[in-house]
């Protein structure tokens, strides 16, 4: 369990995961292809350039978004749906408020 000092810093890595487009794409497609896929079925899916890709998928895994596993030369990434819970926690905050 994450004290809330913690839970803090856990959603800003994870809004900042998410402010990107093309990032929210890549857990959109990971999300409709029964939450995995390798980096080449997800680079092949848009057109920025290998690094950029990567560097997206990085930004991700280091939100806790996405973890991967090697597979040989292949990596499959796998969404880590439960990460996304501190969010629904912090928009939680605003449906029990009775302000507004």
């Amino acid at each position: 369990m994450l004290d809330p000092e913690e839970k803090l810093e856990a959603l800003d890595r994870l809004l900042t995961a998410l402010a990107h487009p093309a990032r929210r794409q890549i857990l959109m497609a990971i999300h409709f292809r029964s939450g995995a896929m390798t980096a080449g079925e997800i680079a092949k899916r848009f057109s920025h350039a290998w690094p950029t890709t990567t560097r997206h998928l990085r930004l991700l895994e280091g939100a806790g978004l996405l973890t991967h596993e090697k597979m040989g030369r292949t990596r499959l990434y796998r969404l880590e749906r439960s990460r996304l819970e501190v969010i629904k926690e912090w928009l939680a905050w605003f449906e029990r408020s009775g302000a507004g």
